[in-house]
């Protein structure tokens, strides 16, 4: 009986285990699909205030954008191309909301850098980045600097840099996701969607 237990045991840990391993890299994500719904988490603006993103949602459709940090030159040129087609994607009825592991203290110095005006967001424990299924595990020469930007929370996982579009009900629209983290959905592109999904 003693080792029908141990073996029971032993196979629900590595089941649990097993769903908590991060992918190794970010070929083996397994992303939210078209129809499901962005989980409701509470992460940090860059006032350090509670955000949930439901409240957030639930105000008009979203450009949700998940960014690696404002560390990464990419990310800040997708950043600052958004800023630059805010305008044009408010026009359309939908607000930007970008999402990183960086602190709410880093989140101010990309929004001055990027000339950012739409919401940053903070989830440096990664609830969300791993719940939408965009989390890694972070190559060894990032970890340092994921540590740094998110005081010590993130020292493990990068997110796949990706763009959900979301109605008010939390429902994805349409997802870009790129595994290499130098490409990402260009403005006119994202527009063109937009402009489709109304």
């Amino acid at each position: 009986m003693k080792k029908v237990l141990f073996m029971l045991f032993a196979t629900l840990s590595f089941a649990a285990n097993a769903q908590t391993e991060l992918p190794k890299s970010a070929t083996d994500i397994a992303p939210l699909l078209i129809g499901e719904k962005i989980p409701d988490i509470t992460l940090k603006t860059s006032d350090n205030k509670d955000a949930k993103i439901s409240d957030l949602l639930k105000n008009k459709k979203t450009v949700l954008v998940f960014y690696r940090g404002g560390w990464c030159p990419y990310c800040n040129m997708h950043l600052a191309a958004l800023a630059e087609a805010e305008k044009q994607i408010l026009d359309l009825g939908y607000q930007i909301i970008a999402i990183s592991p960086d602190t709410p203290e880093n989140l101010k110095i990309t929004a001055e850098k990027d000339k950012v005006k739409y919401i940053l967001l903070s989830d440096s424990k990664g609830d969300l980045i791993k719940a939408a299924g965009i989390a890694y595990e972070a190559p060894e020469n990032y970890k340092s600097v994921i540590n740094v930007h998110s005081n010590g929370m993130d020292r493990s996982f990068l997110p796949v840099p990706s763009v959900f579009v979301v109605n008010a009900e939390s429902d994805i629209l349409f997802e870009y996701i790129s595994p290499d983290f130098k490409h990402r959905i260009s403005s006119e592109l994202l527009i063109a969607v937009l402009k489709n999904l109304k």
